[in-house]
């Protein structure tokens, strides 16, 4: 067997492959049930509370797998690309045969297997077949898009068809369902979804990705002019609003008062009201207490040791396990999509000597035993927590910031003309269908009976009743 052969064979296999109707089926049910898992695992959550939820190890493993953002995963997308490609051999693969029928000049047309059809109407008139066929083949004409009259051995028949188009039904929606698949590839590979906090005054142009830490830098500037909030009686916030400036080259271009589920669209990018919390009117300027207690928990003993410091001052790790030291008191830190709150940032020097950024949530104090998932650097060993500090009241009135979740999904047209392209294609599959007629005329004597049979693709009751008012109207326009 030579390369060619072998060649053929292996794309043989694979279009057979591809136009199986169970490769259908499986992929179909992945789908639903990966959708499951990512109904019933939230989503785009923040790491400590999977690894509350999950315990480490299932953190770890569900995170390697991309269970937490299953929808940008490579495996999901490996099967909706696998469902694209077996939706368009299928539908190449069965095209042929109904392109024959459909663009065909002068279809086929068997008058012996028309006389068997159950759909049949027949009538007795005293006009002669040649003064019938000259009324008849206008009428049939008018309501048929094609008809031909041909002569039988016994007298004539009229055919007529129309609709033959409509057999493109099923695969106006096959190629709906294509743009559904492209549009949510596109979606998932070249969109992105990220959030931003814009204090009230404060303008910004860059947003963090979800579920990264990357910064990614917009070619236009947001500006948060004002923001209010409104309250129930009960103390729940009613509605918060903000208002958004859009700059480009610093002259505003656009200005809108956004609020929950009515975003501000520019660009191709959303952003859609999320949050909001309230910031010191100088975060920076954050006055902690002189001493604040650090617990270090070594992970060879499980001995944990408390040691007193202040801003800026180093601390001696017991078991030469390193120095640490806290840098700054960040009110509102945001990881993942998340507001961790008030969060101590620190630096620890490694026994190695590499400096490692250390996140310390006040409301999270097991946050750092995920240190080592996140910085392939840092030594599992040591675990940092905050042991005691009470912040102090802050005596200036406090601003808001809003908290915005920005998205772009550059697929999201090609996903809409997929749900119009199926309502159409449905519409064509299920109400519409391929109709023939065949009325034939033959001599009885002196008179001429007259058979009306008809098929369709589908829709078989409604075609009998077309069978029976054609037959009407041609009795009585003789």
């Amino acid at each position: 067997m030579n390369d060619k052969e072998i060649s053929a064979d292996l794309l043989s296999r694979a279009w057979q492959f591809f136009t199986s109707v169970k490769l259908t089926v499986v992929l179909l049910l992945s789908l639903a049930v990966t959708s499951i898992i990512g109904t019933l695992i939230p989503q785009n959550e923040s790491p400590a509370e999977y690894v509350q939820a999950f315990g480490e190890f299932g953190f770890r493993f569900m995170d390697l797998l991309g269970i937490f953002d299953m929808y940008h995963s490579w495996w999901f997308q490996c099967l909706m690309l696998m469902l694209t490609l077996n939706v368009v051999v299928c539908s190449v693969d069965r095209l042929s045969v109904t392109a024959k029928v459909i663009f065909a000049k002068n279809p086929s047309f068997n008058i012996a297997s028309f006389r068997r059809r159950k759909i049949k109407e027949e009538f007795t008139t005293n006009h002669a077949p040649d003064e019938l066929k000259q009324v008849f083949e206008p009428l049939v004409s008018r309501r048929f898009g094609y008809s031909r009259t041909e002569a039988t051995d016994t007298g004539y028949y009229i055919y007529a068809e129309k609709w033959r188009w409509t057999r493109l039904g099923v695969y106006i929606v096959h190629l709906s369902v294509l743009l559904l698949l492209i549009g949510g590839l596109i979606g998932s590979i070249f969109g992105f979804e990220g959030f931003v906090n814009i204090p009230e005054g404060e303008t910004v142009n860059r947003i963090r990705l979800r579920n990264s830490d990357q910064l990614l830098t917009l070619d236009f500037e947001v500006r948060c002019d004002d923001f209010n909030v409104s309250f129930y009686n009960t103390g729940t916030p009613k509605e918060f609003r903000s208002s958004l400036t859009i700059l480009e080259k610093g002259e505003a271009v656009l200005q809108k008062d956004i609020i929950v589920n009515d975003p501000l669209r520019y660009k191709g990018i959303n952003f859609f009201q999320s949050s909001y919390g309230q910031l010191p009117p100088q975060a920076q300027g954050v006055n902690l207490p002189h001493e604040i207690t650090v617990s270090f928990t070594s992970k060879e003993t499980g001995t944990t040791y408390k040691k007193k410091a202040g801003i800026g001052q180093p601390i001696d790790i017991p078991e030469n396990l390193g120095k640490f030291v806290i840098k700054e008191l960040k009110k509102s830190y945001s990881f993942r999509g998340k507001d961790l709150g008030d969060t101590l940032m620190g630096i620890l020097t490694q026994s190695d000597g590499n400096d490692i950024e250390v996140t310390l949530p006040l409301r999270f104090p097991s946050f750092d035993r995920m240190g080592p998932i996140f910085d392939p650097r840092r030594k599992d060993n040591v675990f940092i927590s905050i042991a005691d500090l009470e912040l102090p009241q802050q005596a200036t009135q406090p601003r808001y910031y809003t908290g915005l979740q920005v998205t772009r999904d550059p697929g999201v047209w090609v996903v809409y003309s997929g749900f119009i392209l199926m309502i159409i294609g449905c519409y064509v599959t299920f109400f519409m269908s391929h109709q023939r007629v065949c009325v034939e005329i033959t001599p009885r004597g002196k008179a001429s009976k007259v058979s009306v049979v008809g098929t369709s693709s589908k829709q078989k009751l409604g075609m009998q009743q077309k069978v029976k008012k054609l037959t009407q109207i041609l009795a009585n326009s003789v």
